[in-house]
């Protein structure tokens, strides 16, 4: 059996943030749009219900269900996430701190942004 030759792999570290790191200009929101999706998924599945069923929980329509299940979430909002997460009995907290470069003249902030943790 012939032998592999070793190959050397670049790995790089994430940043945590996925959608930052593959350049996505709106990196920050949809990464808390899918942490707040999942938790809600999550409840629905530890809770057992179905779409049917979480939609009428929630006030919503079977199909935001699908496609909140799906991780489709150009139709939610991080304010409606995070009140479907209210709906559920969950606490929503929000912390903000620091980020690691100062504002610029412009107003603007570098990516990532401030940090943001959802708990």
């Amino acid at each position: 059996m012939a032998k592999r030759a070793a190959r050397s792999v670049h790995v790089e570290p994430s940043s945590g943030n996925a959608f930052a790191d593959l350049g996505l200009a709106d990196a920050a929101a949809l990464n808390t749009k899918v942490r707040l999706a999942a938790e809600i998924n999550r409840l629905i599945k530890d809770r057992r219900l179905t779409q049917v069923s979480a939609a009428e929980c929630l006030e919503v329509s079977q199909p935001k269900i699908s496609a909140l299940k799906n991780y489709k979430l150009d139709g939610f909002s991080v304010e409606r996430l995070m009140s479907l997460l209210l709906a559920l009995g969950q606490d929503v907290e929000i912390r903000i701190s620091p980020g690691d470069e100062p504002l610029g003249r412009d107003g603007k902030q570098s990516p990532p942004g401030p940090a943001v943790a959802l708990q």
